[in-house]
């Protein structure tokens, strides 16, 4: 049994219809839970299939835990495999069925994430190494730009060919499988986090106990906008939640970083 989910916040009716039609394609998927994130119901005129769930959430705690809602509500009727998807995706290839079928066949993955493309076609580098608080201000300083350029090819991977499958200890939550079986075992998102961060701690978690993997095999389109980069409000957003995030996990004491970054790069010597 295949499930997604979808967080709302005020979203273009046409950019997430186009999402909505990319995923019911599939004849694969059984429910979709649109989770409204909104101060208003407006979107719930979006449904138009009896497999949509509507539910209408103007609480507004946030990405992960709106996306919570709907894992819990997945389990409950024996969702096996869980999409977790942005509404501002869309593809045209059957990208559902092949992911399922190659997670069916390999019991090690915990989740995975296909290649995922800029409207123009060029590649989105998702995928990534676990961060540093250094890593995160030099991506945003991106100077001095030889030395940039080096850091940030190792970090977000980019030098790996294009489609090669490998084992990311982060992966963006903008598209991602999820095998509901290992969810159970290592939790659900962390609440703690409004926005920013919560996949990556998210992948983390994962990533100790199974496979998260970067599918390029196939591709989806996500209308990136990098908010926190143009706006103040989602700037202060980005920072409290990588607060919360190496509050967590540790700022320059983490011992497993490391570790677990190493072992990512040693699958392309």
């Amino acid at each position: 049994m295949v499930t997604v989910s979808i967080v709302l916040y005020r979203n273009d009716p046409k950019v997430l219809t186009a999402a909505i039609h990319s995923i019911l394609k599939s004849s694969d998927v059984v429910k979709m839970y649109l989770i409204d994130n909104s101060s208003d119901d407006s979107l719930r005129n979006i449904v138009f299939d009896d497999r949509i769930i509507y539910y209408h959430n103007p609480s507004n705690p946030g990405f992960g835990a709106g996306h919570n809602i709907a894992i819990n509500k997945a389990i409950e009727i024996g969702s096996l495999y869980h999409f977790i998807v942005n509404p501002d995706i869309y593809f045209e290839s059957d990208v559902i069925s092949t992911m399922v079928n190659y997670m069916k066949n390999d019991v090690t993955i915990g989740m995975m994430m296909p290649q995922i493309l800029n409207l123009d076609g060029t590649v989105q580098n998702l995928p990534k190494l676990l961060p540093s608080p250094f890593s995160i201000l030099w991506r945003k300083i991106k100077k001095p730009g030889k030395a940039y350029q080096k850091f940030i090819n190792q970090y977000e991977l980019r030098n790996i060919p294009s489609k090669q499958i490998y084992n990311a200890p982060i992966l963006s939550g903008c598209f991602t499988l999820l095998n509901m079986g290992k969810v159970k075992e290592v939790g659900l998102y962390d609440d703690k986090f409004f926005m920013y961060f919560e996949d990556w701690d998210f992948s983390r978690r994962m990533h100790q106990h199974y496979k998260t993997l970067y599918f390029p095999v196939v591709s989806v389109y996500h209308a990136y906008d990098s908010g926190a980069n143009k706006n103040s409000k989602l700037f202060k957003i980005f920072i409290k939640s990588a607060i919360v995030y190496f509050n967590k996990w540790g700022w320059f004491f983490d011992s497993d970083r490391e570790k677990i970054n190493n072992e990512a790069l040693s699958q392309f010597k």
